[in-house]
């Protein structure tokens, strides 16, 4: 899970930038789309990005609730943030925006009153209302009540971009209740962006200079977006059609689940150059009977014969994937099944967890919850199988020659970040002309978490 800082770049202003605005996003891809937009949505008001909360006029915390831990991230950062606006008497706003927000409304009012909006993440297109009711609004929890299409209808349909690579939110909400997770309880039922909506928001990104689009939502493979004729579209017709725009070159998709992986969809893979040969395929056990507990409504053997699918349609997909370790009940067995699975499937790259209970989910009244230090020593050694396999699947890419995203400057000498079509990084220096395009690179190191490339002729 990533914690970033939000600060998109201002496009045009109906008013001239004279209010600062610091967001701090936490959690999931989706959240820097919200965040991103939040800053769309009050940049009418006259509030321009900046890159830290001191001196700030209105502060959001835009929250994920996923673990435990995140939440009482937000409650630390809102006690330093209370001390900011009391000492400048004050003259500060402060919301809490996300899933925290919707599902500990109530909570956050009480224990940290220098919070003016609680706004969840249906909600977030009302903050310039809420602004100009600031006062009143004190104490007021605005939370999910609302259509999804009522936020997006309301979104400006200009969006501040900063780099060739955006984020596009296609589907919203979770109807799978795993009985771990929070998500169909902060974000609401499945819903899916009509496809006109989503094209047309992928064309302007197109206009302002983006080249890959990465499509997101809960479950973002199950979208069926009613079509322009009134039919339904599958992600896999989505992605054609948004293939077929000029200047999109690259096409990719996030949070998927294994039930909804059509056989349109792995066809699109071998079939659609501009859909990349990356997936992200949460998984979070091999052990047949966790998975039951886990009420992930698929089996072991179902997951590995769709991953040898997708290897079939597309022989050099790269996978990842997301694991819970030490859910209720979990023995040294089922975590041996699980290591399996990883052996079996051999990720390019995964997200792994410690089991955090989650207030009002099933799996937290579960009796048989696993000590902590036996938790945490299955997860160090699962992180150490997937970091080994990691690494082999970067170090195999030395030698070959991959087409390179470059999207901004590194921090150190001449150095030019991009992204592989494995969405690894890549470093190559001398390439600050080639920022927003996509090049040949030849790949000379694999590194953990990066790889090293050279221009061609250079």
């Amino acid at each position: 899970m990533s914690e970033t800082l939000t600060a998109p770049e201002a496009g045009t202003a109906v008013t001239p930038p004279v209010k600062r605005l610091f967001i701090k996003t936490y959690g999931c891809q989706m959240n820097v789309y919200d965040s991103e937009r939040m800053a769309d949505v009050l940049r009418p008001l006259g509030y321009a990005p900046t890159d830290t909360a001191e001196g700030a006029d209105f502060v959001i915390l835009n929250t994920c609730h996923i673990r435990e831990k995140a939440a009482e991230k937000v409650y630390s950062e809102l006690g330093k943030l209370r001390e900011m606006k009391e000492a400048r008497s004050g003259a500060m706003t402060i919301a809490v925006a996300g899933c925290v927000a919707q599902a500990e409304g109530e909570e956050i009012m009480r224990r940290q009153p220098a919070v003016d909006l609680v706004v969840g993440p249906q909600a977030y297109h009302q903050l310039p209302e809420l602004l100009t009711r600031t006062a009143r609004a004190r104490g007021e929890r605005i939370g999910a009540d609302f259509a999804a299409d009522e936020k997006f209808d309301s979104l400006p349909q200009a969006r501040g971009v900063n780099g060739p690579a955006a984020f596009l939110t296609v589907q919203e909400g979770c109807d799978k209740f795993c009985s771990f997770c929070v998500v169909p309880y902060t974000r609401g039922a499945e819903w899916s962006r009509p496809a006109e909506a989503v094209l047309t928001e992928a064309r302007g990104l197109a206009d302002q200079g983006v080249r890959e689009l990465t499509l997101l939502g809960q479950n973002v493979n199950a979208y069926d977006g009613a079509g322009p004729d009134g039919s339904v579209w599958t992600l896999a017709r989505l992605a054609r059609a948004l293939a077929e725009i000029e200047g999109i070159d690259r096409v990719r998709y996030t949070t998927s689940h294994p039930n909804d992986m059509a056989e349109d969809l792995i066809a699109a893979h071998a079939e659609l150059p501009q859909l990349m040969p990356y997936l992200h395929l949460p998984v979070q056990s091999g052990s047949d009977r966790i998975l039951r507990l886990m009420n992930r409504k698929h089996g072991r053997q179902t997951y590995i014969d769709l991953i040898g699918r997708i290897r079939d349609a597309r022989p050099d997909m790269a996978i990842s994937g997301d694991f819970i370790v030490g859910f209720p009940g979990e023995t040294d067995r089922d975590f041996e099944d699980t290591l399996d699975l990883v052996r079996h499937v051999n990720y390019a790259s995964a997200f792994s967890f410690m089991y955090s209970p989650r207030p009002g989910t099933p799996a937290a009244g579960m009796g048989t919850q696993v000590p902590a230090d036996v938790s945490l020593a299955r997860l160090h050694a699962l992180q150490a199988l997937l970091l080994e396999q990691q690494l082999a699947f970067n170090k195999a890419q030395v030698g070959r020659t991959l087409d390179v995203l470059f999207e901004k400057k590194g921090r150190h000498g001449r150095q030019v970040i991009g992204r592989s079509p494995y969405l690894q990084s890549v470093h190559a220096e001398d390439a600050d002309h080639l920022i927003g395009q996509i090049v040949p690179v030849r790949i000379v190191s694999g590194q953990q978490n990066s790889l090293t490339g050279e221009l061609l002729g250079a």
